[in-house]
């Protein structure tokens, strides 16, 4: 690809590039970190994890859930190695492992359960009240204007904040709107893996509002990721995003989430652990 079109590519056609990994065998595929400073946005690490493990996968099963370790990580200068296991395929359920590899080394551990639809119960509690997302500020203008925050390139999600970060202690809890910045293609796998990177988001600023830390003094990392997909996913229009952080201890800090569609429906499930710190001094 050329200079002038990466130039030209937007942030959502960067990330789809990046998910279109190669096969360079049956359960062993090869994939672009993208290109970037500092640290690897896991949640990317994760949806392409996704994506090789759908590929193996029959096509009238749908991802359920999955469970993922952050062990190092990632960068943007090394190719990424994406390893399957089969581990089961039965009659309604289909397990796979996947690990990425990086330069020789492991970054990341996902185990995803896939399943066929079928009729049964349900019930839900219903989605909490929110305002309309067009009547919210965007997270990255926010965050953009501040002195206190590092500048962020430009990201594939937009998010519209309920609740914008303060600098006094606030509850652990937080309620935005997500939305991608485009289309995607009518890939369910594509839609699937995309609302895996979305899970990734905000989480850890939600455990980090009772304490107040300005972001420079912060440094936070994901250690590891559950999500539950309750729905089959479609990325079309806004998603609803409420989490919250029942506890912290020893700079660990849990965080659960949901997320809705714009009708009320629950789409998923989220829960996330986070190290959270202070920057030591240099």
């Amino acid at each position: 690809m050329s200079r002038l079109k990466d130039a030209e590519e937007s942030p959502l056609d960067e990330l789809l590039r990046n998910l279109d990994l190669d096969a360079l065998d049956a359960d062993l595929f090869l994939g672009n970190p993208g290109e970037g400073e500092g640290r690897l946005f896991g949640g990317m690490v994760a949806a392409q994890c996704v994506i090789a493990a759908g590929r193996t996968v029959q096509p009238d099963r749908r991802l359920h859930s999955l469970h993922a370790y952050f062990l190092r990580g990632g960068r943007h200068d090394s190719p990424i190695r994406f390893v399957v296991d089969r581990i089961r395929d039965g009659k309604t359920f289909t397990t796979r492992r996947v690990k990425a590899h990086q330069a020789g080394e492991t970054i990341f551990s996902l185990a995803a359960s896939f399943s066929r639809d079928e009729e049964g119960i349900e019930h839900q509690d219903p989605m909490p009240e929110a305002p309309e997302p067009d009547s919210l500020p965007d997270w990255e203008t926010l965050r953009n204007q501040s002195n206190d925050a590092p500048k962020l390139p430009p990201s594939p999600i937009e998010v519209r904040m309920v609740d914008p970060w303060t600098d006094e202690p606030s509850p652990a809890r937080q309620r935005n709107w997500m939305r991608l910045r485009g289309s995607l293609p009518e890939d369910p796998l594509i839609h699937t893996a995309m609302l895996v990177y979305a899970t990734d988001r905000t989480l850890l600023a939600t455990a980090s509002r009772p304490h107040a830390i300005p972001w420079r003094e912060r440094m936070a990392a994901s250690l590891d990721h559950a999500v539950w997909i309750h729905r089959p996913v479609r990325m079309d229009d806004w998603l609803y995003y409420t989490s919250e952080s029942p506890v912290a201890f020893g700079a660990h800090g849990m965080v659960f989430g949901a997320i809705y569609y714009p009708d009320g429906r629950r789409l998923a499930s989220v829960a996330q652990e986070g190290l959270i710190r202070r920057r030591r001094p240099q």
